[in-house]
């Protein structure tokens, strides 16, 4: 098999420059500035959804406490099963989504706090499953990503880990 190399003068040549030199500048990024975005796009939501599920220091309001007893259900295998425990899930929501993303725009425990929070959406996800192309699967995709990457050098975990992002 004939491989073709590019011309090296003429228009095409001076494309694939161009190409190769914007391709050099774009993988000149340091990565630790995307991860930090992934940090912040993904502790956002979470962040402010935490919010609204509290009335006072650890009281719940009445609107997360109506949604876990009366609305949320799990789908699963085409059945809608109620949430075992729905006070103690909602509490547990509620502090996980102020926690996790606080955890997260630090950068401290930043792969742990991504994977409570794919673990959180995983769980959104089987209470409401339409949301799974505008919501879940970008979260999941975020955090997935900050669970293999880290949170990058901007973040406390280097500080507390040397050696680690």
């Amino acid at each position: 098999m004939k491989t073709e190399a590019a011309p090296s003068h003429g228009p095409g040549a001076s494309l694939s420059a161009l190409t190769t030199r914007a391709e050099g500048l774009l993988a000149s990024i340091p990565q630790a500035l995307p991860l930090l975005a992934l940090r912040f796009a993904l502790a956002i939501p979470f962040f402010k959804s935490g919010l609204t599920k509290w009335d006072g220091f650890l009281t719940l309001s009445p609107g997360a406490r109506f949604l876990f007893e009366q609305e949320f259900k799990f789908h699963v295998f085409g059945s809608e099963i109620p949430y075992p425990f729905p006070l103690a899930m909602a509490t547990a929501a509620g502090i996980g989504e102020l926690i996790l993303p606080i955890l997260l725009i630090l950068g401290l425990a930043t792969r742990f706090a991504a994977l409570g929070l794919l673990v959180m959406t995983a769980i959104i996800q089987l209470t409401i499953p339409d949301g799974w192309a505008n919501f879940h699967l970008p979260w999941a995709a975020m955090a997935l990503a900050l669970v293999v990457f880290g949170g990058g050098r901007i973040a406390i975990d280097p500080l507390v880990m040397p050696g680690r992002n």
